[in-house]
């Protein structure tokens, strides 16, 4: 028998929603009124169930709103890292970035992708 609201790994289907920079942008965790985005490797995913550690003054607060590939693989909590580009990243700076992607896709949902222009 199957528990009822047991969160057994499977998520939503993935959104097709394309957004833009500023489009992402709007999605920072500094209003109550919209869900938390971020995006690695041009993948948005919906963090807004954990809020609280994407909202502003927060740990990870410097990812929301934006494609954060290149410090998520650098591990870096710098502002100016949270880009998109990670192609100045090492074999194991790629590696980390690839491990966090494997993790965000299995707990967060995707909404869409963000436009490369």
């Amino acid at each position: 028998m199957f528990a009822a609201n047991a969160d057994y790994g499977v998520r939503a289907a993935p959104g097709t929603k394309v957004f833009t920079v500023q489009e992402l942008a709007q999605f920072d965790g500094s209003s109550e009124d919209k869900p938390v985005y971020l995006a690695i490797k041009g993948t948005v995913y919906d963090v807004t169930s954990a809020r609280k550690m994407y909202s502003a003054g927060s740990g990870y607060s410097v990812f929301a709103g934006k494609d954060a590939s290149k410090a998520l693989g650098m591990s870096s909590l710098k502002p100016a890292d949270c880009v998109a580009d990670y192609s100045s990243l090492n074999a194991e700076q790629m590696e980390t970035l690839d491990k966090w992607a494997a993790f965000y896709q299995k707990k967060y949902d995707i909404v869409g992708t963000v436009s490369k222009q």
